[in-house]
């Protein structure tokens, strides 16, 4: 059936249920879970209640044999889920979806802070995004005694990203990180800040020196909302003297290291000017033009993913609190995400959301790709 060649991308996934009890087989669970989702269901007495009303639908995909099952039954499959084996799985399934091979690719975290139980800390998920295809390509769940810097190489190994700049805030510049992203094929570009006290110092003394303020600036303007923008950003090359004896005399600072950047915001706004510096790293030997899109594009997360996550799919308002149901939830909006964005149409994605609510031939093809 049509429905089942999206959910054949998750064949790998175990049922954790005893085979004996199982009267919802897995994949109708999913499909259900999935299609509420798109259509507008936020909770799983949500999800109950669109199956019940749209069963018809739903059989036209899998059979439904015994109906829509109850709230709980929905509560404990998903939680039930191994979320590092559903990850893998969205992240296969996500490759079909990709026309060409992403040129940035931005890693940012959220954190869904209804979701954690008693004093437990809220859910955060790292995920990276395809700037130009506006695809969610993979998550990975901080561990509650952990944080992003042993998440984000877990998640970058997952990824095919040959080709690709990996664009990461200060959070995640790392030796380990940028490491774990040359040995994918890719390159990075790194955020510098606190983090990284000793090189953020010397970068940013590098550019106060008359020669580097002397280089051709590439310069950008914004204007809405009654503030102007004015970006001027300039990369140099000259990275040799960024060197470490820790392991041998001069050693790179970082691995494949080829140029240092920064970016110049001056923000003017009711006749008050302000003026705020970012510095970066690249193994990338990029020039100013290139430098001011990634830097733009890299914000494309927060806008384009984060925003709508917590404006369209209500993310900050998700109360699922136990066992692994927080992070296969994540794992299902994203899915959503990138099946509603792929569509064709210049409509918002709140407005598709409420097609896929209204009309079974649009969420059908939601479902099936068909929608382009």
């Amino acid at each position: 059936m049509a429905g089942a060649a999206l959910l054949d991308h998750f064949s790998a996934l175990d049922d954790p249920r005893q085979p004996g009890k199982v009267l919802y087989p897995l994949p109708e669970v999913m499909l259900l879970v999935l299609c509420a989702t798109l259509a507008g269901a936020e909770d799983f007495v949500e999800v109950r209640l669109w199956g019940q009303e749209k069963l018809a639908f739903l059989r036209s995909l899998l059979p439904f044999r015994r109906g829509i099952p109850s709230h709980d039954t929905l509560n404990d499959a998903i939680n039930a889920l191994d979320p590092e084996l559903f990850g893998a799985c969205f992240t296969a399934w996500v490759e079909g979806l990709r026309e060409d091979e992403p040129d940035i690719v931005a890693v940012d975290g959220k954190t869904s802070r209804r979701a954690r139980r008693g004093g437990d800390h809220p859910l955060h998920v790292v995920s990276a995004w395809a700037t130009r295809q506006r695809l969610v390509l993979g998550q990975q769940a901080v561990g509650s005694k952990s944080n992003e810097i042993i998440a984000i190489p877990l998640l970058l190994e997952r990824l095919h990203l040959t080709g690709a700049l990996v664009t990461i805030d200060a959070m995640g510049c790392q030796t380990r990180i940028a490491q774990t992203i040359l040995n994918r094929g890719a390159d990075y570009l790194l955020a510098l800040k606190d983090n990284q006290p000793s090189l953020a110092g010397e970068v940013e003394m590098f550019f106060q020196t008359p020669e580097a303020q002397a280089a051709d600036a590439f310069e950008t303007i914004d204007a809405d909302h009654g503030r102007i923008e004015t970006r001027r950003h300039w990369v140099s090359h000259e990275v040799d003297w960024l060197t470490t004896d820790r392991r041998f005399p001069g050693e790179p600072r970082f691995p494949g290291l080829k140029a240092i950047a920064m970016v110049e915001a001056m923000v003017e706004r009711n006749g008050a000017v302000s003026t705020a510096r970012r510095y970066f790293i690249s193994s990338l030997p990029i020039d100013t033009r290139m430098l001011a899109r990634a830097v733009r594009a890299h914000w494309g997360i927060e806008n384009r993913l984060h925003w709508v996550l917590d404006v369209v799919f209500h993310d900050d308002l998700m109360r699922l609190r136990t066992n692994h149901g927080p992070k296969n939830m994540a794992t299902i909006k994203h899915m959503a995400m990138n099946l509603i964005r792929s569509a064709a149409g210049k409509d918002s994605l709140k407005s598709r959301r409420k097609a896929a609510a209204w009309n079974h031939d649009y969420l059908h093809k939601l479902i099936t790709r068909t929608a382009q």
